[in-house]
């Protein structure tokens, strides 16, 4: 069975640390009032409760043992950069999902995201020894299924009238993963792009 704990991550660009309440103020600060919310299932963050109230309904999820949830620190400027976490954890199959990414804006179209998966999936297939690693994106958003397939992710489908958003929306979402046996040559092109 794959045994995910709370854990560290540290490379030359972002630590990933256990995500905490002390965290609200640093994710209200960058994460307010920013368009890419209307592609997640949590609806619009508007204020600083907003925040308070997402980050204690993630760190439940983490409580729950289905998910477990980082912050991302920048670390040349020491702030709060964002948030992923590892979520649809299954235990027995050895398989988990990286998602609910999102990065304040002057911390995207950087090395941040690009290391922060390298961390995720470097850690979910080295250390935990997962067999499938599962991203996903709500279909309109072509620029997250352009930065997965990027890596080397494959697209297994979309999943059709998937959710319903907090607006309304039906959203379906795209679906990609990553195998145990892709590893090697995604991890090859994160270093490539980590060296650019």
């Amino acid at each position: 069975m794959m045994e995910v704990k709370s854990v560290v991550l540290t490379g030359k660009h972002v630590r990933l640390e256990p995500m905490t309440e002390a965290h609200i103020l640093g994710l209200a600060e960058i994460g307010i009032n920013q368009d890419f919310w209307n592609f997640m299932v949590y609806g619009e963050m508007k204020t600083e409760l907003d925040m308070q109230n997402w980050v204690i309904d993630i760190i439940k999820r983490g409580e729950k043992g289905t998910d477990l949830p980082f912050v991302v620190i920048h670390l040349t400027s020491g702030r709060v950069a964002g948030a992923t976490r590892y979520l649809n954890i299954m235990p027995n199959d050895f398989g988990l999902e990286v998602g609910g990414t999102w990065y304040g804006t002057e911390f995207q179209r950087t090395a941040v995201n690009t290391e922060c998966k390298y961390l995720l999936l470097s850690h979910a297939f080295e250390t935990l020894k997962a067999i499938r690693v599962q991203l996903k994106a709500d279909s309109r958003n072509e620029r997250s299924q352009r930065a997965m397939e990027r890596i080397g992710a494959k697209k297994e489908g979309v999943l059709r009238n998937h959710m319903i958003l907090p607006d309304g929306h039906i959203r379906h979402s795209a679906f990609y993963s990553i195998l145990d046996s892709e590893w090697v040559d995604v991890k090859k092109k994160l270093e490539e792009m980590l060296v650019r």
